[in-house]
């Protein structure tokens, strides 16, 4: 027998789509087959969808197309249609959140250094982190996947760059993490050549060679990425930061990235620190310098980007490099404020991140969205800023920034089922105007449910493939062992 169609109809939500016009349905219905949506629109879904009929035509959304029929039964060879409904009033329905930047290792390590800004705060940790092995990093990537998902992310980005030698397979680690939950892993292949005794800022012992990072970047790769639309799993090659690579691994990272066809993702202009390190050392920004050496591009993305000015504002806009934009970590380490809004004016790529866990000891996505708009409006003004553009920064913004915008980030037919369904009739957000500024402007609504492709993940705020207690137990144990360590 062939097995039937997962269907989902989700009715009586206020649909939040993030499509390009910001449309919007109160009490409108939300229709999936599969991992793809196939109905978006104002009110109950149609009949079609709750009666096990096929769709108006190929994705044709929720009405019928011109002058061709409404709907249609299942073939007799075709497979049957199992529909599950969810009540859906009193709830914001969004895109799944997107992350594009994590350490998610660095859950280990939360809550040391807290008083000091980015420099001294990796000195401090960096000996820590270099004893890492693949069991450590797999107990505390899948809890920070855990807190991620159950803060609405479907898809998490992190940024992974320290590899001890002997440590094991640090990425497959994270790989089995993603799946342990359920999420889509954008991971990278980081690495950092420059130690301190070259004029770097990591220790000697916490770096590898250049060409060494280059093959285990390759392999990565050539292991884990998938290209596909629908991909679970893809790979980024991702050199640390200026202060921690050679420009040898910068050059000829951004080369082979490019060869592989895969992304590439790095720190960039996080600190006034960073400033000076470049303008000493190159006689250049971090913008200059990054761009001298192939690192602008729209297949590019950097983190914070909180020291640019109008010159590169103007670069990072003018190549479609994207920016993932980490509020709460930047205020932790007193970073300072990135220039949001006027990357948006000039048309750059921006997405949200949560950063490393430990310098976001939260460790969630959904509110950065409402730290996002904070933060912009204290660079920019009370109206520069509004809640809507921070969930496009959380959702469509972030798949841009990733280069998975055609599949993701948006609630449209078509497109994959990655939805986050906020509980927001309880009594913290009674009576609220408005319901994306339940999300955008309060405290971060419950969430009853989310779905990567079509398959819950999170339902009423429990993890549905994986055991939270745990995952909370591995975390713990494996911080307590690394600090026994050092």
């Amino acid at each position: 027998m062939t097995p039937p169609i997962r269907r989902l109809v989700v009715e009586g939500a206020h649909v939040a789509t993030v499509d390009a016009h910001d449309t919007e349905h109160a009490g409108g219905h939300v229709v999936v087959d599969g991992s793809r949506i196939v109905a978006v629109g104002p009110g109950p879904a149609p009949a079609w969808c709750t009666a096990g009929l096929t769709p108006p035509g190929p994705a044709a959304g929720s009405a019928p197309g011109p002058g061709g029929p409404a709907s249609e039964p299942a073939g007799p060879n075709a497979a049957p249609i199992a529909v599950e409904r969810v009540d859906g009033r009193g709830h914001l329905l969004t895109p799944g959140l997107v992350n594009t930047h994590h350490h998610l290792y660095q859950w280990l390590t939360r809550g040391i250094a807290q008083d000091s800004i980015l420099f001294d705060w990796l000195v401090a940790l960096y000996p820590t982190w270099a004893r890492i092995d693949e069991p450590l990093v797999e107990a505390g990537a899948a809890a920070a996947i855990a807190v991620l998902a159950r803060s609405g992310c479907t898809t998490v980005g992190d940024h992974h760059y320290v590899f001890p030698a002997g440590a094991g397979d640090l990425v497959g680690g994270i790989v089995r993490a993603a799946a342990t939950v359920g999420v889509r892993l954008h991971a990278t292949r980081g690495s950092m050549d420059l130690g301190r005794s070259r004029g770097g800022l990591p220790p000697d012992f916490a770096v590898e060679t250049t060409d060494a990072a280059l093959r285990a970047s390759q392999e990565a790769v050539a292991r884990f990425h998938d290209p596909s639309g629908d991909a679970r799993v893809q790979i980024a090659i991702a050199p640390c930061s200026p202060f921690s690579v050679t420009p040898d691994l910068l050059r000829e990272a951004a080369v082979l990235g490019r060869q592989l066809g895969v992304r590439l993702h790095t720190h960039g202009s996080e600190t006034v620190e960073e400033d000076a390190f470049c303008l000493e050392r190159f006689g250049r920004t971090p913008t200059q310098y990054l761009e001298d050496l192939g690192w602008l591009g729209d297949d590019v993305w950097m983190a914070h980007c909180v020291h640019l000015d109008d010159h590169a504002i103007g670069r990072f806009a003018a190549t479609g490099t994207g920016v993932a934009h980490c509020p709460s970590s930047n205020g932790r380490l007193a970073a300072g404020i990135a220039p949001i809004a006027s990357l948006l004016r000039a048309g750059a790529p921006v997405g949200l991140g949560v950063d490393g866990a430990a310098s976001n000891e939260s460790g969630q996505l959904g509110t950065e969205i409402r730290q996002a708009v904070l933060f912009g409006r204290l660079r920019s003004g009370a109206d520069a800023f509004s809640v809507r553009q921070g969930l496009r920064l959380a959702t469509i913004g972030g798949a841009r920034v990733l280069g998975r915008d055609a599949d993701l980030g948006s609630i449209e037919v078509g497109k994959l089922a990655d939805l986050a369904l906020w509980r927001v009739d309880g009594v913290e957000f009674a009576g609220i105007a408005d319901p994306v500024a339940a999300l955008g402007l309060a405290s971060i609504p419950p969430l009853a449910r989310l779905w990567v492709g079509g398959d819950a993940v999170v339902a009423d705020g429990e993890l549905v493939h994986a055991d939270q207690g745990l995952l909370a137990e591995g975390a713990a144990r494996a911080s307590a062992e690394l600090r026994a360590r050092v």
